[in-house]
């Protein structure tokens, strides 16, 4: 009865108490969370609690079994306290990961509720991203080593590698020199606020919003859908553009090319009544100005106002469509067109043209008023010998 007994109170005894103290650890955080509603720390803590059972559970059992006195047991003991090792190590850098989480997620919240700064806010969600990342890598490191010097054979190896630490760390610098290089310029980004998550940025002449910024990479989603993945070592050393830097609200313009009859005053008065109308107009600032001309149009500036790059784009293009359509509909003249009229002749140069010896064009008079002696060419003299040409004028004396 006793063979019987035993195991059952080690391991039932075992998983019993871990329930119990998990569901003992969730009340106690739910109602801590119901006092303490300003902060939703509580509550993500929750989260941890299937982690924590397991770590209780494993930490329990590799103290006890050798206690169930089962032959089997007996037989493998080495073998299982090594997978209970193995389990209580994986299992408690899941739980550090799960609370670093929960204290991440509820910093930010706190802050975002706080904060009235869009910008700040960005920043900060791009800091805390990057250190809860920090802190999966270092604790995944960590668990990953703990778990190999359990093993006796690997405390061995553990041994001649610290010796020849120095070494490896020189070659593993010049073999990893890239992904240092990516690593210590996304530390960079995150704590230089350079670009934060929800910038819109413009890398390669693609613009887009900056979804998702890692130790290594960042990623820009344009506005066809597209991600644009690039190492974070291209924000540190080459230029591009934040249009989000120090603020969202961004300037707009858009140009039109119209006929120098066109009626500038109304049209200006019809851009301020569209940006009226338009919801995507913050209402900050609007102009319209005539800023160049060629022969043939002038060059007509509408200068808009939005509060994101979207609501500028929508506005801008809505503006271009509204002013074309009101032009055409209004002023069909003041579009651009080709000329197909013949040119008309200066009066100077109308006085001083006459018919030429052939009566057929006109000809421009030297400026005595008379014709010269001409060669006489042999196709001349044939023509004129078929009558096609008329005498020659006499000469001038």
């Amino acid at each position: 009865m006793e063979n019987v007994l035993r195991p059952l109170i080690v391991i039932g005894g075992s998983v019993v108490l871990t329930l119990l103290v998990g569901w003992l650890t969730d009340v106690l955080l739910r109602r801590a969370d119901s006092r303490h509603a300003e902060t939703p720390l509580w509550g993500l803590l929750r989260r941890c609690r299937v982690p924590f059972q397991f770590v209780f559970c494993a930490a329990l059992l590799r103290g006890t079994f050798r206690h169930a006195e089962i032959e089997a047991v007996d037989e493998h003991a080495a073998g299982i306290g090594q997978v209970l090792t193995l389990v209580l190590v994986g299992a408690s850098a899941w739980l550090v990961v799960r609370i670093a989480t929960a204290v991440v997620e509820s910093s930010y919240s706190r802050y975002a509720a706080a904060s009235r700064d869009p910008a700040r806010v960005r920043r900060v969600r791009t800091q805390v991203t990057l250190i809860h990342r920090v802190v999966i890598a270092v604790v995944g490191v960590v668990a990953v080593a703990s778990m190999l010097l359990t093993f006796p054979a690997m405390r061995a190896v553990g041994t001649s590698l610290l010796a020849s630490a120095g070494v490896l760390g020189i070659v593993a610098g010049i073999a990893a020199q890239s992904t240092l290089g990516n690593l210590f310029a996304g530390l960079q980004i995150a704590f230089g606020d350079m670009v934060r998550i929800g910038d819109t940025v413009v890398v390669d002449g693609e613009w887009g919003t900056v979804e998702e910024i890692t130790l290594t990479f960042l990623a820009v989603r344009t506005w066809d859908e597209r991600r644009i993945t690039m190492p974070v070592s291209y924000f540190t050393g080459k230029p591009f553009e934040n249009w989000s830097r120090g603020g969202a609200q961004m300037t707009g313009t858009v140009f039109l090319h119209l006929d120098h009859s066109a009626p500038v005053p109304e049209l200006r008065e019809t851009l301020h009544d569209i940006l009226r109308e338009s919801p995507a107009w913050d209402g900050r600032d609007w102009s319209l100005a005539v800023t160049d001309t060629t022969a043939s149009t002038m060059v007509v500036r509408a200068v808009v106002t939005a509060k994101d790059a979207d609501d500028l784009w929508t506005l801008r293009c809505a503006v271009r469509e509204q002013l074309i359509t009101w032009l055409r509909g209004h002023h069909p003249y003041a579009l651009p067109h080709i000329a197909t009229t013949p040119a008309a002749t200066p009066p100077d140069a109308r006085q001083d043209l006459s018919f030429g010896p052939d009566r057929r064009r006109p000809v421009r008079l030297p400026p005595g008023g008379a014709w010269g002696p001409r060669r006489q060419g042999p196709g001349r003299v044939a023509r004129r010998r078929r009558g096609i040409l008329g005498p020659d004028p006499p000469d001038r004396p």
